[in-house]
């Protein structure tokens, strides 16, 4: 895998944001989501006005398939461009404690080749669902989480909320990391991971507004808000000209009662996705049908990368308009082969 990527001579940092649970159904219905309320006027604006890649011919995003529904499962499949298959007799988030897909080459794996720094943080226990073992067994140098976060004075040694600390405290703990990581002079990745708007009824933290019926509205519009305003963060810093930000929702939210009471039943749910200051532009975006694995390859080309033959793993890089697996064979039938058993992965991506 590594060596069909070709980086530029000056290589770009890169910020990926996961957003828990964000999909374009929280959109209004007028903008093709599936709310009455638009709760997300920020991540639309953002997605409007920079590269947003759409299952529409306005703002959408990408489809959630076998292996890639849960965090970790997502973020497997959009930095690995494959899903994670869990062995059969083991709970969704119990893999890895043993090593996490030692056979597999991960965006974190052809960075760390190339001499990044690379940082993940998020606001839970980074040892749930295997994620930082995940991380840090394929290139990643430094995880902070909760518990990083009361050694290094962001909360209080007994300050617990929701699944650790709210994303507040998160994008400050960034606001604090970010320029440390920059001074290294070295080409960097950060990867972040919000939390609040995880099921059920998401987290309700100090900043956000009761303009909503319900408080899951009410967390969606203040995730919407804080993103943006890290944003305006980062586009006063130094490194960021030289930097490309990513946000995509992790996979479609898990808060059934909620999507029960408010999205129509035939709604075509699709997650979020947004990419920022990428030196490329693309003719490619709309009308797209296309899955979390073609992140993977669709991130390096962000950075200015040449990703030879456009395909990484199950992935295509969306920027070249090369037809993805969703397009070629169809959804339902892509989604079927992978929920088969592969003694391929089996062989080569659980043993090294």
């Amino acid at each position: 895998t590594a060596d069909r990527v070709i980086f530029p001579e000056k290589k770009r940092n890169l910020i990926y944001i996961y957003l828990e649970s964000v999909e374009t159904g929280f959109f209004s219905q007028n903008r093709g989501g599936a709310v009455k309320h638009h709760l997300m006027p920020e991540l639309y604006d953002l997605a409007q006005e920079n590269v947003n890649f759409s299952h529409n011919d306005s703002v959408g995003g990408f489809y959630s398939l076998s292996g890639s529904q849960w965090t970790i499962g997502a973020m497997v499949a959009q930095s690995a461009g494959i899903p994670l298959k869990v062995p059969f007799d083991m709970d969704w988030n119990d893999y890895g404690t043993d090593g996490f897909l030692p056979g597999v080459t991960t965006l974190s794996d052809i960075l760390h080749r190339e001499g990044y720094y690379q940082a993940v943080l998020m606001g839970s226990d980074a040892d749930f669902g295997g994620q930082k073992q995940f991380y840090r067994e394929h290139g990643t140098d430094r995880v902070h989480d909760y518990y990083t976060a009361r050694k290094d004075g962001i909360i209080d040694k007994d300050y617990d909320v929701w699944w650790g600390m709210e994303d507040a405290k998160v994008y400050a703990y960034a606001k604090q990391e970010l320029p440390k990581i920059a001074a290294k002079n070295r080409p960097f990745v950060f990867t972040m991971v919000t939390i609040d708007t995880h099921e059920t009824d998401g987290y309700l933290c100090d900043r956000c507004e009761s303009k909503y019926k319900t408080q899951y509205e009410n967390v969606v519009a203040c995730a919407s808000k804080q993103v943006a305003q890290f944003l305006d963060w980062l586009k006063e810093q130094d490194f960021y000209e030289n930097t490309t930000v990513i946000i995509c929702g992790d996979h479609p939210t898990m808060d059934d009662n909620y999507v029960r009471s408010h999205f129509k039943k035939k709604y075509d749910r699709t997650v979020y996705n947004c990419i920022i200051n990428s030196p490329i532009p693309s003719e490619h975006t709309k009308n797209r049908i296309f899955s979390s694995m073609d992140l993977f390859p669709t991130t390096l080309a962000a950075l200015n990368c040449t990703v030879k033959g456009d395909r990484l793993g199950l992935g295509t890089n969306l920027f070249s308009g090369a037809p993805t697996l969703c397009e070629a064979l169809g959804k339902s039938e892509l989604n079927r082969e992978l929920k088969r058993y592969s003694e391929y992965y089996d062989k080569n991506f659980y043993e090294k």
